[in-house]
């Protein structure tokens, strides 16, 4: 089924309306949806270098109104549409364990680490951080930061680069995203423990 999904979204980046598709895939990936944005965001900015930081745009408003719903989700109807979110993509321990185990300050950390680098994936961190009635102003800024990064390093990676940084990109973007959490969470405790 997820090899299903995927290529279903691999297809709507050569649509005509792929900008429309990278929107709703943005949106839905931050609240409910299992496939990231990027899948579509990459092929797109390779192919269209010029339009790279447009997309990049209407990657990040969309990412962030999802998870503005996902917020919404977890604060208003967490046992009716998020608790079987969770359930379907195998997440509700995760959720679980992070909620009775987080502090605020780690939810924050959480926010951005999950935008930049889907550690841990985004749609927990959003329905985290309504459940638990993090500061809904602080939390749009969290996203807006976090996923403008993400999406607009890409672009100017794919419009400087070109197609010669696609396949880096796509074999070791994990590797990437991981060692950039990895310097944010050592910034943090860093401020948090040491300094």
């Amino acid at each position: 089924m997820l090899r299903a999904v995927y290529d279903w979204t691999i297809k709507r980046a050569a649509s005509p309306a792929a900008e429309t598709w990278l929107a709703i895939i943005a949106f839905v990936e931050s609240s409910i949806f299992l496939i990231p944005a990027d899948v579509l965001f990459v092929p797109m900015a390779i192919a269209r270098p010029s339009k790279a930081y447009r997309y990049a745009l209407v990657a990040t408003v969309a990412s962030t109104l999802g998870g503005i719903a996902g917020y919404y989700l977890g604060h208003y109807a967490y046992e009716e549409i998020a608790k079987p979110v969770l359930v379907f993509y195998g997440k509700l321990a995760v959720f679980e364990q992070l909620r009775s185990s987080a502090s605020k300050d780690a939810i924050l950390l959480m926010l951005v680490t999950s935008g930049l680098a889907h550690l841990p994936p985004i749609k927990v961190v959003t329905i985290l951080s309504g459940a638990a009635g993090i500061n809904f102003g602080f939390f749009v800024v969290s996203c807006i930061v976090a996923r403008g990064i993400r999406f607009f390093a890409l672009a100017w990676a794919l419009s400087y680069y070109g197609e010669a940084i696609r396949d880096f990109i796509e074999r070791r973007l994990g590797l990437l995203a991981g060692a950039a959490s990895a310097v944010i969470l050592a910034v943090f405790f860093a401020v948090r423990y040491v300094i």
